[in-house]
């Protein structure tokens, strides 16, 4: 595959400590039923995702300690150091404009035959390289983020060049298949001559029906948070 010279970034992010959180934490931390569990599962889409995108940092904070994380609004208050007045105004501003702003298809329900489904081909077109393939499961509309590198890329045309160029420079990667904030995630591993495979990120993904509408990389540091090793040894 000839090399493509890489688009421009169209965003710049303003939040490089994000980071993501595994499900298996989140199993121990909470007991919910089933319907429970998927709609804890929506709410962490929306605010890894569209929150991510609108939310100025305060609101933002506020969402995910009150809506994800379940912290009581005092708990937040103190956390953040300021009033519960102030923690419920940006709560109720925080939830108002991501209801405005998330039109999206609801992502399909954990371990469901839509989301195995489109997480099978994911890997299939990622793991060879097969940039038709890949852009074909992609929303037109969707955002690659890599924190806490700021650069982001938003939009079918972009993300396409950006793919394009990262299997165009001949880099292949295996994928470990975990969960992240509710999503499916995968810790990603750089194949080197020598046979060994280094850890190079983890990739998270959100989904909306049965394509995917954001691909979020996160750095090969927080591989050990999800029981994964920051390299494969040959084989």
């Amino acid at each position: 595959m000839p090399a493509v010279e890489p688009p421009e970034p169209t965003g710049f992010g303003e939040i490089p400590w994000l980071e993501p959180y595994p499900d298996a934490l989140l199993d121990k931390a909470t007991d919910v039923g089933p319907e429970a569990r998927y709609a804890q599962t929506e709410s962490m889409s929306l605010a890894f995702v569209t929150a991510l995108q609108v939310l100025p940092p305060r609101q933002l904070a506020v969402l995910l300690l009150r809506d994800v994380l379940g912290f009581h609004a005092g708990e937040v208050a103190d956390m953040l150091d300021t009033t519960l007045d102030s923690v419920n105004s940006a709560l109720k501003r925080a939830r108002s404009t991501v209801q405005r702003s998330d039109s999206r298809e609801p992502a399909p329900a954990p371990e469901s035959p839509t989301e195995r489904a489109l997480v099978s081909e994911f890997v299939r077109a990622y793991e060879s390289g097969d940039v038709d393939a890949l852009v074909a499961l992609l929303t037109t509309d969707i955002f690659v983020s890599m924190p806490p590198i700021p650069l982001e890329y938003r939009g079918i045309d972009v993300v396409s060049r950006l793919f394009a160029g990262i299997f165009g420079s001949g880099r292949r990667v295996e994928l470990v298949p975990t969960r992240a904030n509710g999503q499916p995630a995968f810790g990603a591993y750089l194949r080197a001559v020598t046979g060994i495979r280094h850890g190079s990120g983890l990739f998270v993904l959100t989904l909306a029906g049965d394509r995917i509408c954001a691909f979020t990389r996160f750095d090969s540091s927080v591989l050990p948070w999800f029981g994964l090793p920051l390299s494969l040894p040959a084989r």
